[in-house]
Order: C-alpha cells, then sequence, then structure tokens
C-alpha cells in the first residue's frame, strides 16, 4: 500500500504543492465541486501521479470524515496540504467563517486523530490575518483551544461583531494559524508535524476574482508598492511547502511562514501603511 497524500481544494496552489511532494504517493484531490476534483486529478494523472478525484465539502464534518475514511482504506496518511477556502469576493460572512475558519480547524483536528507517525501537513491561511490588528490573549487561546464545533459561538466571532467579509476572512486567517500551533502539539503526540502558509497576492483565479471585485485597486496597489514589487506564482508558495512537509523541514511544526513578497513590511513600515 502507498503512503497517502489528501489534497483539499483543486486550486493551483495546491496542485503545485502536489506536484512538488506526491510522487510515490496515493493522492486523493478532494474539491466541493466534483468537475472540479476531476479535472485536477487527471491534469496530475497525465503527468505521471496516481490521483483520483473525492467530493467533499470543508464545512462539513460528516464529509470530512467520509473522506479520511476513504483515504485510510488506501494506506497510511503521511501527509494533508489543505488549500481550500473561499475569498471575501467570493462569499459571505457565513461562508467564510464556516469554510475558513470552523472547516480548516475541524479539518486539522480530525486528520491529527489518523495522521500517520512522521507525516505532515500545510494548511493555506493568508497574509490578510496578519494584518489584523492584535486580539488578545485570551481571544487568541480561545481560538486556538476551542473544540472546532464551539467555535463559531464564540463572541469574536458573532455576525453582529464582524464589519464585513473581509474583517470575517482576517478573523479566519488569524484563527488558523492559532489552530495550527495547538494542534501541532497533538499531532506531535502522534510524531507528526502540521504548519501554515500565509501567501500574499499569488496569481491564481481566485486571485483575479478579487483584482476584478471591489477591492480589486487595493490588491494591485499593494503588489504595486510591496518590495517585491509584483505579485507571486503558485510554484513559489509550493517551494515553501516542499520544504515544510520533507524531512528538510522535520524540526518545524507549529509555525507560520509569510510569503508576501514584503507587503506586510510594507504595510507596518512602508509605503503601505494606511496612515501614509
Amino acid at each position: 500500500m502507498n503512503n497517502v497524500m489528501i489534497l483539499f481544494g483543486a486550486g493551483q496552489i495546491g496542485l503545485a504543492i502536489a506536484r512538488r511532494t506526491g510522487s510515490g504517493k496515493s493522492i486523493i484531490i478532494a474539491d466541493k465541486k466534483r468537475e472540479y476534483a476531476e479535472e485536477a486529478a487527471c491534469v496530475m494523472r497525465n503527468a505521471g501521479f496516481n490521483a483520483t478525484a473525492e467530493e467533499a465539502d470543508l464545512s462539513s464534518r460528516d464529509s470530512v470524515l467520509a473522506l479520511l475514511d476513504k483515504a485510510q482504506r488506501l494506506g497510511p496518511v503521511t501527509m494533508l496540504v489543505n488549500a481550500a477556502g473561499v475569498s471575501p469576493s467570493q462569499a459571505s460572512v457565513e461562508t467564510i467563517l464556516a469554510v475558513d475558519l470552523y472547516g480548516t480547524a475541524m479539518l486539522l483536528e480530525e486528520t491529527g486523530k489518523i495522521i500517520a507517525p512522521g507525516g505532515a501537513g500545510v494548511t493555506i491561511s493568508s497574509q490578510s490575518g496578519h494584518r489584523l490588528p492584535a486580539l488578545g490573549a485570551d481571544v487568541d487561546e480561545a481560538l486556538a483551544l476551542t473544540p472546532a464545533d464551539k467555535l463559531l459561538e464564540l463572541d469574536v466571532l458573532r455576525p453582529e461583531n464582524i464589519r464585513d467579509t473581509l474583517h470575517a476572512y482576517q478573523l479566519a486567517k488569524r484563527c488558523n494559524v492559532k489552530r495550527v500551533m495547538a494542534e501541532a502539539v497533538a499531532w506531535g503526540r502522534r510524531g507528526a508535524r502540521i504548519n501554515s502558509i500565509s501567501p500574499g497576492i499569488i496569481v491564481t483565479p481566485l486571485a483575479i476574482d478579487e483584482f476584478n471585485g471591489p477591492r480589486g485597486a487595493f490588491y494591485k496597489d499593494m503588489f504595486a508598492r510591496c518590495p517585491a514589487g509584483r505579485p507571486g506564482t503558485p510554484d513559489e508558495i509550493a517551494n515553501l511547502a516542499e520544504l515544510l512537509l520533507s524531512d528538510r523541514g522535520s524540526f518545524i511544526t507549529g509555525a507560520d511562514f509569510l510569503a508576501d513578497g514584503g507587503a506586510t513590511a510594507s504595510w507596518y513600515y512602508g509605503p503601505l501603511r494606511p496612515n501614509a
């Protein structure tokens, strides 16, 4: 039986990571839209990978559990890449919280129960969470440790306390980072590791939606005035993920890696400062 890699989300970042790390593994590509998963699996198979498609809803525990059960039938699950999510221009506050926040927390929680010794995972967060002001130690601890099914009951996540979809997205991404820290402890008991990557503006279909959305001018200005002076590519995120998922990253767990071309640095200390 081959080791199994689960890729949740059939987008370009996830596929770039799968191409770097999926050789010799049974790869399950899961997406809420089966046609997206099938298309991605076909691309991978045509490049020589052993890939199958599954329909799965990140916001549903039953759906995630069914996916993990199928994965375990193929072999030991040694790798998780969570690249699923929605953006502020694509979804409502409620959907962002259900998918990006609750769904990610629940997926890490459940995968941490079955991940094989020596396994590793990466979840894709966002630079956006790094622009959210500090929430305080008590809120951070609640985001990290509250059981996933109780998360959306926290005061900070109640709809009346969320200004708009961008605020919801930032809260979700801040929560992702805190959950990774807490889950690293649980995964460590099984001899496994989990980290997150917070990309900046990466050219994908989702990013193009943002460029054409209500905050398009803001994002274009952000990558134009960040130190790198350009948006990133999925393969640049895969470069980092490859390290984190390999034995070369064996001392790295519970960490978040900001890969945004310096946009966050410019937001706080450069020409992108809101009061500049």
